[in-house]
């Protein structure tokens, strides 16, 4: 049995997401593998309106879902900054939950504590500590770039460690 993971990491400037394949035996569970698919950001010009920002992130995110054609998607929650950017994630946000409807899509949420919790067993860990749970749990001799792009991995890697 296969289980496509889409992760995504909220932002209207970068939005990251990150998928991973999990294959097991169906009748044991036992896990057999979990590999990278693809992973990136979804860009939105800082200059631009920001109607068309959150267009962007629209239409890009249709397409990446076509694209990779996830079965679950995991999400990191809403954590507060500073207002200004809080509110931006969070328009940002409203644009992801809004595809994830239209194509159907089942959805996981973690805190950020949750998915520090899930890849290195520290709910306080570092960012650089996490970035290595991930490159090492998907096998991987680097650390995904950029930043965010690592982040949707984790979210994704968080869901198969927590539900799946």
């Amino acid at each position: 049995m296969e289980k496509r993971i889409l992760g995504l990491d909220p932002g209207l400037a970068k939005l990251g997401f990150g998928t991973i394949i999990h294959k097991s035996n169906q009748p044991q569970q036992q896990d057999i593998s979990v590999e990278m698919v693809d992973f990136g950001v979804i860009s939105t010009e800082a200059g631009a309106e920001m109607g068309q920002r959150l267009r962007t992130l629209y239409e890009d995110l249709h397409t990446l879902i076509k694209d990779l054609q996830p079965d679950l998607v995991a999400i990191e929650k809403l954590f507060f900054y500073r207002m200004g950017n809080t509110i931006l994630v969070a328009q940002a946000r409203g644009v992801i939950m809004l595809v994830l409807a239209q194509h159907n899509l089942p959805y996981l949420e973690f805190t950020p504590a949750q998915i520090k919790q899930a890849l290195t067993g520290y709910g306080n860990a570092e960012k650089y500590e996490v970035q290595q749970a991930v490159a090492r749990e998907l096998d991987l001799d680097y650390i995904p770039h950029p930043d965010d792009a690592a982040d949707a991995l984790a979210v994704a890697l968080t869901a198969l460690f927590q539900y799946l």
